[in-house]
């Protein structure tokens, strides 16, 4: 790791960083809230669902005693309704297993239910400052442009979490992270990188690259099996995960449940004609992943 990469990465982000909400925390449920509704979603949307989610489960205990019905009702607008499942389980794992006090070992996060590689070190990061390296989709972007041979094979995520590991600063996990995330989420973007205003333009094997074959007048190095493949936040109308979206959305509407021929004629409304046996298979995978309750014939959210 070299000093004068972390310096000026660190210092970069105490000027240029945003001013979100969870980084003026070290509760690590608080942490985990805002982890779980900031994948796949933008940070605009997440602010203000951050707020109000944590205005109704102000804590781990509240979250974990609360009714999963009302979960899933706080948790619309952000799509990817089984992270407020997993997010629950996660609280009532927290309450049951430790008194409501999160483990701080990296090991014991990724054991809760629904906590990944990922999660379980953002957590040890941001909510207990230890010095440990994650990736997201952001993350891996800089340690992929930065650190690895612009001309070699791209390092597979083993490789790349060891390559981030290395370049973690003793004693300043917590500011290194937030801003090598920070810088792929606003300046070493996907699809336009802002190269002349990035703080480790001068250090990155990527921009060198490119220089180089700029001044020889060459073509430059071909870049699209470098890129980091970002999926996509609005799921295709008519596919599973829409239909699965627009299933919760209406029961979050319709508290008392409703039968299934209701809720084909329902989606029908919004243009979604829909064979029995494929809406059969969505609302088994529904109640399956905890989403749904069945009582008889009545399709309901948990209570």
């Amino acid at each position: 790791m070299s000093d004068a990469i972390a310096t000026t990465l660190i210092a970069w982000f105490r000027q240029h960083g945003r001013d979100l909400p969870w980084r003026h925390t070290r509760d690590p449920y608080r942490i985990l809230v805002s982890e779980l509704m900031l994948q796949q979603t933008q940070v605009e949307r997440v602010i203000p669902k951050y707020h109000a989610f944590l205005a109704l489960f102000p804590d781990v205990y509240a979250l974990a005693a609360a009714p999963t019905s009302a979960v899933i009702t706080a948790w619309q607008g952000l799509g990817y309704n089984r992270r407020a499942i997993y997010l629950q389980r996660t609280a009532q794992a927290v309450v049951a297993q430790y008194n409501g006090e999160f483990p701080r070992d990296v090991a014991a996060l990724r054991a809760l239910p629904g906590i990944g590689d990922y999660t379980s070190g953002a957590i040890a990061c941001f909510a207990f400052e230890h010095d440990v390296a994650f990736l997201d989709t952001n993350i891996r972007r800089v340690v992929l442009r930065v650190w690895s041979d612009p001309h070699g094979d791209i390092p597979d995520e083993k490789a790349l979490r060891s390559l981030a590991s290395m370049q973690v600063p003793a004693g300043q996990g917590w500011w290194w992270n937030q801003a090598i995330m920070e810088l792929g989420a606003v300046t070493c973007t996907a699809n336009k990188p802002k190269c002349p205003s990035c703080p480790l333009r001068g250090f990155c094997n990527d921009y060198a690259a490119r220089l180089a074959a700029d001044q020889a007048l060459a073509p430059l190095p071909t870049r699209p099996a470098r890129r980091v493949t970002e999926r996509k936040d609005a799921p295709f109308v008519g596919s599973n995960r829409y239909i699965r979206g627009r299933i919760i959305d209406h029961l979050r509407q319709t508290p008392t449940g409703i039968d299934q021929p209701a809720l084909a004629s329902h989606l029908a409304t919004l243009g979604l004609t829909i064979d029995e046996a494929k809406l059969t298979t969505i609302i088994a995978g529904l109640a399956r992943d905890g989403l749904i309750h069945l009582d008889g014939t009545i399709i309901q959210l948990p209570a």
